[in-house]
C-alpha cells in the first residue's frame, strides 16, 4: 500500500465519523444540479451548435478486492458505485447512461444486458469476478450526487464510483468524496472539459471514457472552418458551467483555425426572447452561430431561427433523442411534413458533430452493441452510450490485466490503457497519461429524416447521416502543452 494511499485511507477515516453533513460543510455552497451538460454535446443541444468509518482500504472501499494474480486471472467481487440521474426530468440522460455501461459490462462477460434496473443492487459475473453494481439515483443534482456517494463509500465500501451526467455533480464528487477518501472515479456521462483539464479536479484516480465539450469542439470547429464558407461566427451559450465550457472552447478551435468571432452572448436556461439576439447576429454578418444549451433552451431557439428570416448557418453537435426529439418537431412544424434532406439543407441546418451514435461506426464490437442494446431497451445506443460502455469494458480490461479486484490496481491499469472492446472499434479508446481523459474518434454528419429502418427504435424526425467526416483521436483532445490542459498527472 502506498503512503498516498495510506493517507488518504486515515483522512477517510476521520471523515467517516463526521458523515455526510461534515462533507456538505466542504462544498463551498451551491447545488451545482443541472450542470446540463446533459445532452453532453453542449454544442449539440444548442448548437444551433465517498470507508465505512473504519477507514479500512487505501483505494478508499473495505476489503472487498482480492488480489489474486493466478495465472488464470483474478477472482472476488468489485464493488462499483453507480451514480446517474434515473428519475425526473432529464432521466433519460441516467438512463441511456446506465444501460451503456451495463452493455457494457454485458459484451464482456458475453450474455444480455440487464434490464430494469433502477436503484438498488445488481450483479454481474465476468469470468471469476463478480461486478457488484450499487445504483443511485442522483435526481441530476450536486448534493444529491455527493451524499449518494458518501453514503457508497463508507457504507457500502465500494471499489470503484461511476457516473454523474451533470458536470456539477461530477466536480463535487471528485472534490469532496474521492480526493478525500481515495476513491478511483470514472466520471462519465459529464461532458465539461474542465473535469480532467482543471488541476481542481484531475487527479491520478479520477478517470473518464466520456467524450466531452472539447472533443465536441476540437471536432466541429474545425470542420466548419475548414470543409465550409464561414469566416464569422457568433457564440451563445447558458449562463452556467457547460455553456461557458462549450463557448470558450468553440472560441479557441475557431480563432486557431482563424475564423473571427464576432461576439459573444450568454443567457440563462429557458431564455426565449431570441429574435434581438438572432437580429444582432446577423445584423453583426455572422455567417454562422453556435451555442451551448439543453432542451430547456433549444426549442425556443430554433423555433425563432427557423421562422425567421436568417441565412447565417447553424452549427454544433447532435444531440441524445429527447433534445433531437425536440428539433425534429420544431423542423416539422416550420419546414412541413415530409422532412427531406433538400429542405434542410436549404436552411442551412448543419452539419453537426457527433460524439457518437448507432450508425456511425461500421466494426463487429459496434454491431453487437446496437443489437444487443435495442433488444434489451427498445431504443439505438445514443449519444452517451459508446463512452459508458468503454469506462465498464476499461473496467474490466483493468481487473484483468492487474489480476486484481482491488480499486487502486484496478486504477493504476487503466493509466494510459488503450481500450481494447470499444463501440468505436477494437482500441477505440486510449486514456492520456497527462489527464486520464480517454481519446477517441469523433465524426460530422449532416442531419436527414429518420429512415424507416430505424423509426421504431429512434423517436425523433431527424438523425444522423453517414459520416461526412471523421476526426482522429489525435487531434480531438486538448494536447498536453495546451493553455487549456490545466492537469498534469
Amino acid at each position: 500500500m502506498t503512503e498516498r494511499q495510506l493517507s488518504r485511507r486515515r483522512a477517510l477515516a476521520a471523515l467517516g465519523a463526521t458523515g455526510v453533513a461534515g462533507l456538505a460543510g466542504c462544498t463551498g455552497g451551491g447545488n451545482g444540479s443541472g450542470n446540463g451538460n446533459g445532452d453532453g454535446s453542449g454544442s449539440t443541444q444548442t448548437t444551433t451548435s465517498m470507508d465505512d468509518s473504519d477507514g479500512d482500504d487505501g483505494s478508499g472501499g473495505g476489503e472487498t478486492g482480492t488480489e489474486t494474480g493466478t495465472p488464470n486471472g483474478p477472482s472476488g467481487t468489485v464493488k462499483i458505485g453507480v451514480l446517474q440521474p434515473i428519475s425526473g426530468d432529464l432521466q433519460y440522460y441516467g438512463q441511456q447512461s446506465l444501460w451503456g455501461f451495463l452493455s457494457g459490462l454485458a459484451y464482456k462477460a458475453g450474455t444480455d444486458p440487464l434490464t430494469d434496473v433502477t436503484e438498488g443492487t445488481e450483479t454481474v459475473t465476468v469470468g471469476d469476478v463478480d461486478y457488484e453494481l450499487y445504483v443511485r439515483d442522483t435526481a441530476f443534482s450536486a448534493d444529491n450526487a455527493q451524499t449518494v456517494a458518501t453514503n457508497l463509500v463508507r457504507d457500502e465500501s465500494v471499489d470503484l464510483l461511476f457516473g454523474c451526467a451533470s458536470s456539477g455533480a461530477a466536480s463535487r464528487v471528485v472534490q469532496t468524496v474521492v480526493k478525500q477518501a481515495g476513491v478511483p472515479y470514472v466520471a462519465g456521462p459529464a461532458a465539461s472539459a474542465d473535469i480532467t483539464a482543471n488541476a481542481e479536479t484531475c487527479d491520478e484516480i479520477v478517470f473518464r471514457a466520456s467524450e466531452n465539450t472539447a472533443m465536441d469542439a476540437r471536432s466541429g470547429g474545425k470542420y466548419v472552418a475548414q470543409e465550409t464558407d464561414v469566416n464569422r461566427v457568433y457564440l451563445f451559450g447558458a449562463d452556467y458551467s457547460f455553456g461557458r465550457a462549450v463557448v470558450n472552447n468553440y472560441r479557441t478551435v475557431l480563432e486557431q483555425e482563424g475564423v473571427e468571432i464576432i461576439d459573444q452572448k450568454f443567457v440563462p436556461r429557458g431564455y426565449s426572447e431570441w429574435q434581438g439576439l438572432l437580429d444582432n447576429a446577423r445584423e453583426a454578418g455572422a455567417e454562422g452561430i453556435v451555442g451551448g444549451f439543453t432542451v430547456a433552451t433549444l426549442p425556443q431557439l430554433f423555433t425563432t431561427y427557423l421562422n425567421g428570416d436568417y441565412d447565417f448557418r447553424v452549427f454544433g453537435g447532435f444531440a441524445t433523442e429527447i433534445t433531437t426529439g425536440v428539433v425534429g418537431q420544431t423542423l416539422q412544424k416550420v419546414l412541413g411534413k415530409p422532412l427531406t434532406a433538400e429542405k434542410l439543407n436549404a436552411r442551412k441546418f448543419g452539419p453537426f458533430t457527433t460524439r457518437y451514435h448507432w450508425n456511425q461506426y461500421d466494426n463487429e464490437i459496434n454491431d453487437a452493441f446496437v443489437e444487443s442494446y435495442a433488444g434489451a431497451y427498445g431504443k439505438v445506443p445514443d449519444l452517451f452510450t459508446s463512452g459508458t460502455f468503454t469506462a465498464a469494458s476499461a473496467i474490466v480490461q483493468a481487473v484483468e490485466s492487474a489480476g486484481s479486484t482491488d480499486g487502486g490496481d484496478v486504477a493504476e491499469a487503466m493509466r494510459g490503457m488503450t481500450v481494447t472492446d470499444t463501440p468505436k472499434g477494437e482500441g477505440g479508446y486510449t486514456f492520456q497519461e497527462y489527464n486520464n481523459q480517454a481519446r477517441s474518434e469523433m465524426t460530422v454528419a449532416d442531419p436527414v429524416p429518420t429512415t424507416d429502418e430505424w423509426a421504431d427504435r429512434w423517436g425523433a424526425a431527424i438523425q444522423p447521416s453517414e459520416p461526412v467526416a471523421r476526426i482522429s483521436r489525435e487531434a480531438t483532445t486538448i494536447p498536453a502543452d495546451d493553455d487549456g490542459m490545466g492537469c498534469s498527472l
